[in-house]
């Protein structure tokens, strides 16, 4: 009896370490990430990155990061 008491704690512990994972990575979604960059005839390079992610409770958050590198 005592042995089927621990077992069952255990498989329940082990199942609640390999569920805890699975419920943190749901916390924002990555729709689409883009990147572009241009050279410019001065030999300047511009470039550019946009990613847009939704949240668990559904918003959708747009980010925009543009680099300037002079020669």
């Amino acid at each position: 009896m005592k042995y089927q008491i621990k077992n069952r704690i255990a498989v329940f512990c082990v199942a609640a370490v390999l569920t805890v994972p699975f419920l943190l990575v749901g916390c924002a979604h990555e729709v689409s990430h883009t990147e572009t960059s241009r050279v410019r005839s001065d030999g300047t390079v511009k470039s550019t990155e946009k990613t847009v992610t939704r949240s668990a409770d559904g918003t959708v958050t747009t980010t925009e990061e543009s680099k300037k590198t002079t020669n």
